[in-house]
């Protein structure tokens, strides 16, 4: 007999044959080299067994002159699969497509859930979410993986302290822990206007309050500037002190800043290879070819693939190869010092209010010492040094 798998793949028939030699017809097809395999009687004159698909024609032509019967059963086989699932064309394209729906619909974002954080900073979550590319209706595999998006939303949101995200099913979710504003203290509301700074006054503009310092007054920190108590010393009003007060401040800054610096840039060139994966095996589906960059950084990202709530031992995997070049910069004294200054300056005006302003800055010591540059700034300031202080009994 034939290897099952072997007949299987090549295809068989089950034959029955009637007549009184029937003996001598399996003998002649045996001298054809036609090879027939589990012959059973049916019948006196009756036997059964299969063929070969591929000897078929032969056999049909060895018995052509017999007085036999020949009747073909059924076709066993892949070609005859092959055969049956043509004419059933429309139930295979109909099942694929919905097996392929399916799987789509089970890799793609349906919900995301934010806990933990107020209206207006979920709002803003969201919103950077969707600059992002993580938005409802997204591939999950066309995304950047979960430390990826906890790093970046980190980064851009500057009122949370931190936040953890977790992909589930077809959701992700979001645990926000938002910083602490300071609790506003408890009063009537009446107030008096201090210095939240040592200054220089420069401007007043008083809303509410009776001033007690005037332009050019040099006031320390907690300094009464307006106070909340108007009209006779005997029978004072309290009110809520309303002003602007503009004043020079001052800040000291030091920044080492080293003569020389190798850094890493991109050169904005980028290859991309996409693979479906199966245990340790990856199969590439696109970006074929070798990288030709002479140095390059890998970057990979690797989803795995889901059907319904099962998750399959099949993933994707994006991997994005960007150029990089080592350079090194050298600075002069002179522009590492300008450097050094520019450095100082935007990160002072990172800690200031939006509403400040630089108005001057000069260098108190400069020197070079084991390769950098060490520099020490002073910088005037003009902001606003007006803070609420409320009135308690016995002012």
């Amino acid at each position: 007999m034939k290897n099952q798998w072997f007949t299987f793949l090549r295809g068989k028939v089950f034959v029955k044959m009637e007549g009184r030699l029937v003996e001598r017809v399996i003998n002649q097809l045996l001298r054809a080299n036609i090879t027939i395999w589990n012959v059973k009687r049916a019948g006196t004159e009756t036997i059964t067994f299969y063929l070969s698909l591929e000897d078929v024609h032969n056999f049909r032509r060895a018995v052509r002159t017999s007085e036999c019967k020949v009747t073909f059963l059924r076709g066993q086989g892949v070609p005859f699969l092959f055969k049956r699932s043509l004419k059933n064309s429309g139930f295979m394209i109909g099942g694929l497509a919905f097996f392929v729906i399916v799987f789509l619909l089970s890799n793609m974002v349906w919900d995301i859930q934010i806990k933990g954080a107020s209206p207006q900073t979920e709002h803003s979550i969201r919103k950077e979410l969707e600059e992002m590319g993580v938005s409802k209706g997204k591939l999950q595999f066309s995304l950047p993986d979960v430390e990826n998006i906890q790093r970046e939303l980190s980064y851009r949101m500057n009122n949370i302290t931190w936040v953890g995200v977790e992909l589930q099913g077809t959701t992700f979710h979001f645990q926000v822990v938002e910083k602490n504003a300071p609790e506003p203290s408890e009063s009537s509301g009446l107030q008096h206007i201090v210095a939240k700074e040592k200054a220089i006054i420069t401007q007043m503009f008083v809303e509410e309050g009776d001033p007690q310092v005037n332009v050019n007054d040099y006031v320390n920190k907690g300094q009464l500037l307006v106070s909340g108590l108007i009209g006779n010393e005997k029978d004072p009003k309290g009110v809520s002190a309303k002003a602007k007060i503009l004043g020079e401040t001052w800040y000291k800054s030091n920044v080492d800043l080293p003569l020389k610096s190798e850094f890493v840039v991109f050169s904005g060139d980028e290859k991309r290879k996409h693979y479906i994966g199966v245990g340790s095996f990856n199969i590439p589906i696109w970006g074929f070819g070798k990288v030709e960059y002479k140095e390059s950084i890998e970057e990979e990202n690797k989803k795995n693939l889901r059907f319904l709530k099962w998750e399959l031992p099949i993933y994707y995997i994006d991997k994005s190869f960007k150029e990089k070049e080592d350079v090194e910069r050298t600075y002069t004294k002179s522009e590492a010092i300008d450097a050094a200054k520019k450095l100082a300056k935007s990160n002072l005006e990172s800690t200031l209010p939006e509403d400040a302003e630089v108005i001057g800055e000069k260098i108190l010591q400069e020197k070079v010492e084991n390769g950098k540059v060490r520099v020490t700034i002073h910088f005037k300031v003009l902001e606003n040094i007006a803070v609420g202080q409320p009135i308690i009994q016995g002012d």
